[in-house]
């Protein structure tokens, strides 16, 4: 079906209002369908350059009105069919389901001008009109709509506090008697739970979904048939106990009394308040003072600083000072028996005042060493005196804290092992920073190419003559492969949203721009992750702080400074939210209008080659490259998405399997039980996935084949206070609804972990000793309000750390409100997404496709990730889970037009 025409062609037509096609006729067109900002799609609409007649007038696919082609060939009749995913969209259906019939008003007119006086009241009729087949089924009395599942309403009280239906006739005494006997609905649960076992796994609100209330006799009988939802009756935050009594019913299971449903882990609590506070539902800064007491039974008196400076740099607690007064104690254990060593005298006695003040010295030690301190925290005490060495600019200090001989060695080593080609690169960038000449360059090369070993070699080079270089990279992982490695968010102050105007927080004159001018050399690995408008940010701060130094720089990308990106065009570029292929493209750094400025150095030799005369070994490994850069490359044909369709050679892939999870599953971790705490090897492995949905699946899966105690945590969730429509929003977000959201970047209401599992860490709680976004540790103590775990990637691998909860917000600009969750900041990783995976390096990985990979190089990022082509083993599934030899490879080649 056309619409139309319209427009300028036919001002007459009946869409046209104010000189405007009220259908927004023609669409533009589109490359992709998408999901606009309002939840309604913009389709896909390609310019063929063909069109046809109508009505005299050409009309191209602009005008095409939206069909689905199934239906429309089944029932030859244009039909199309969306699905609602926004309110708004539901409201706009349920308007045309509520409104009643079409009408329309007629006006009735004799058309005379005989100058008598008219009266319209009597002229306008509102008239109903119905169509022959809307008549019909209203004769039939058919339904206009449907509305599925059921939906019970669940009524729930304290204890002897149900409310009573009476008559104002009736006597108390006759009142009491009538219902002295009788259940309600919440206490015919109690009831049933003791009559019915296999009601006793589910909670309050999901008992519905197997029973039936039965209101004639007050009771749940087994449900025979059919489906229906339990919704708990909203009692807002301020009700009291009821409220926490609520709380408590979405998670307590198989209750048979009020003592029930207060018992968590076997202790009997006297309110439901303490109830919900024990099992983590509610936030209070007590949990943090039980955490420390709780890991001062296993913690040494520096992990327990470590984990309180963790609590203080993540702003979980609502007022530190509370919880440094009831902790300075477990806080200061081991100093004084250090300072009694370090004096030598054994009867060394220190006053509690002295004792605090050593001890918040200790804790702006480690504060510094995140580019923080005590006086960062209002209500936090500082000390009075510091035995620390006082540096005028704390970041400087922490950049020139180098052995600059064992530098100039390391420098000496590195230099002597580069190839022809990267000892080109190498002196290119070395010049630019020894003539301040400045400099934008970009080093292009694939994985073992060598990029890291420039990196190292440049910095030791700089770093053993004194001099400050700079390295960042734009994921957490990425970080710290590089020497002194930060995120470039954190060490660069970028915004979280960036804008075509934005900048950095960092302001002229301050220890950070200071930081900047003396930088001789700024490296950014992985810069094709951001969008061009992080990089953009950073040009325009650098370019306000230079102009301190010389006016000219302001003119000049970077401000004159010597800056380095690296990277893989190949791997994932920036993600846009719905973006099609063009925004993606548009998105990425050789996109900007900085680019022009930029000198692209190529690395294109394999270092694993070139240390070896060539053989069978050599050769696979040349062959195994080959083949992973013509996929990255885009040598397939593929269509006007970007997506070709890709066989995987047979030795790559689990075949002729019942269960392929499992062979997936056995051949990546293969002797897992025997290895459980092995940490080497949990480094060297992982199972990829490109959706989190999948990874979710998998995780689980493998969770339940260990043969460990688990133990859930739950997390306590609410809108965020400062949010400016937080008063409404407490009222219209219920706890279970927040509960059910998931998102990247927060772990999920409920955390279920096993000791001696992998998880990894999904913020950067502590970046100088290397726990960073991305970070795996290895689970050793899984206690009430602590989680302990090792270090297994990374610098500082083996390290014990204490992980508390923390208030975690998402950063997904999606949801219309903000909720903050707190919960430990973990999540399992036997499995772990594609782009999560991005910058590691691993010795086996096994490939799950579930669904096809949807973007530019996930498929490629996946396969590159391991050491080897023996190290690698792949799982595709089509749409009906079976077992299939092809897979869909997305590359947008345009991205390679200009480096």
């Amino acid at each position: 079906m056309l619409h139309g025409p319209c427009g300028s062609s036919n001002p007459k037509s009946p869409c046209m209002k104010d000189g405007k096609c009220s259908k927004y006729f023609p669409k533009d067109y589109q490359s992709s369908t998408i999901v606009d900002d309002e939840g309604y799609p913009k389709y896909k609409r390609r310019d063929t350059g063909l069109s046809v007649l109508k009505k005299g007038i050409s009309l191209d696919n602009r005008f095409v009105v939206p069909y689905n082609p199934h239906l429309l060939m089944k029932y030859q009749a244009h039909v199309n069919v969306e699905y609602c995913n926004k309110g708004n969209s539901i409201k706009y259906l349920f308007k045309y389901v509520n409104k009643g019939p079409d009408r329309a008003t007629i006006e009735i007119s004799n058309r005379t001008e005989n100058g008598q006086v008219l009266d319209e009241i009597k002229q306008y009729y509102e008239c109903r009109y119905l169509a022959p087949c809307e008549a019909v089924w209203r004769t039939f009395e058919y339904d206009i709509h449907q509305r599925w599942p059921p939906v019970i309403r669940l009524s729930f009280h304290l204890e002897n506090e149900q409310s009573v239906m009476y008559s104002e006739n009736y006597s108390i005494q006759s009142v009491v008697a009538r219902n002295e006997e009788l259940d309600t609905m919440f206490l015919a649960w109690f009831e049933a739970n003791k009559k019915y076992p296999e009601g006793r796994e589910l909670t309050y609100a999901e008992f519905p979904t197997r029973f039936v209330y039965i209101k004639n006799s007050k009771t749940w009988q087994p449900r025979k048939q059919g489906n229906s939802i339990g919704r708990l009756t909203y009692i807002p935050p301020g009700g009291g106990d009821v409220y926490f009594l609520r709380l408590l019913l979405t998670i307590q299971k198989g209750c048979t009394s009020y003592n029930d449903i207060k018992r968590v882990d076997g202790t009997t609590h006297k309110t439901f308040k303490e109830a919900c506070f024990a099992l983590g539902l509610l936030q209070d800064d007590n949990e943090f003072v039980y955490a420390i007491t709780e890991a001062s039974q296993l913690a040494s008196g520096h992990q327990l600083r470590r984990l309180f400076v963790i609590l203080l740099f993540m702003n979980s607690m609502t007022n530190p000072f509370v919880v440094w007064e009831a902790t300075w104690k477990l806080l200061c254990d081991g100093i004084l028996y250090e300072k009694r060593k370090m004096l030598n005298n054994p009867g060394l006695q220190i006053s509690d005042d002295e004792l605090k003040n050593i001890c918040l010295v200790e804790l702006d030690k480690l504060l510094f060493m995140s580019g923080k301190s005590l006086k960062s925290f209002k209500t936090m005490p500082c000390p009075t005196h510091s035995n620390m060495n006082q540096f005028e600019n704390r970041f400087l200090a922490d950049e020139l804290n180098y052995d600059k001989d064992e530098l100039a060695a390391t420098h000496i080593s590195l230099l002597s092992s580069l190839t022809a080609e990267q000892r080109s690169v190498y002196d290119q960038i070395i010049a630019s920073v020894m003539t301040n000449s400045g400099g934008f360059y970009f080093l292009y090369g694939y994985g073992g190419t060598g990029k890291t070993f420039i990196w190292r070699t440049l910095s030791a080079a700089l770093r053993s003559q004194g001099s400050i270089v700079l390295n960042i990279a734009s994921s957490g992982i990425a970080a710290l492969l590089l020497p002194g490695g930060k995120t470039a968010h954190s060490a660069l102050k970028i915004p979280l949203v960036t804008t075509e105007t934005s900048t950095c927080d960092i302001k002229q004159r301050t220890d950070r721009a200071n930081l900047i001018i003396h930088s001789k050399l700024i490296i950014w690995d992985e810069a094709p992750m951001l969008n061009k408008l992080c990089a953009e940010a950073v040009d325009r701060t650098f370019r306000d702080i230079m102009r301190t130094v010389d006016e000219a720089n302001l003119h000049k990308p970077f401000g004159g400074k010597v800056v380095v990106f690296g990277g893989d065009f190949r791997q994932i570029l920036p993600v846009v939210r719905k973006g099609c292929r063009h925004d993606i493209v548009a998105a990425s750094i050789n996109s900007s209008e900085l680019w022009k400025y930029c000198k692209v150095l190529t690395l294109s030799r394999n270092m694993r080659l070139t240390s070896a005369e060539p053989n069978a070994y050599t050769n696979d490994i040349k062959d195994f490259a080959d083949w992973m850069l013509d996929i990255g490359n885009g040598k397939h044909d593929s269509n006007e998405l970007g997506e070709s369709i890709i066989n995987i050679p047979e030795d790559l892939l689990v075949t002729n399997s019942q269960n392929p999870l499992l062979s997936l599953f056995e051949l990546t971790y293969p002797l897992l039980l025997q290895n459980i705490n092995n940490l080497k090897y949990y480094e060297e492995r992982a199972i990829l996935a490109p959706t989190h949905d999948t990874v979710d699946i998998v995780n689980d899966y493998i969770l339940s084949l260990i043969p460990e105690e688990e133990k859930e945590y739950i997390s306590s969730d609410s809108t965020v206070l400062s949010d400016e429509n937080c008063a409404v929003q407490g009222d219209w977000f219920t706890p279970e609804f927040l509960n059910d959201m998931k998102c990247s970047g927060i772990p999920n209401h409920r955390l279920r972990l096993k000791i001696g599992v992998p998880v990894m860490l999904l913020r950067n709680i502590d970046q100088a000793n290397g726990l960073c976004n991305g970070t795996r540790l290895l689970i050793n103590e899984l206690c009430t309000n602590i989680i302990v775990a090792t270090v297994i990637t990374g610098k500082n691998i083996g390290d014990k750390i204490y992980i508390p909860r923390m208030n975690l917000v998402p950063s997904d600009p999606a949801f219309p409100f903000k909720f903050q969750r707190r919960q430990f900041p973990l999540s399992l990783c036997f499995a772990m997404t594609i782009n999560k995976s991005q910058g590691q390096s691993l010795s086996q990985v096994g490939l799950y496709l579930k669904r096809p990979e949807f973007t530019h190089g996930q498929f490629y990022v996946a396969i590159s990730r391991v050491k080897s082509r023996e190290g690698l083993k792949i799982v595709i599934l089509d749409e009906e889970g079976k077992l299939c030899t092809d897979t869909k490879n997305v590359v947008y080649k345009e991205i390679f037009n200009n480096l």
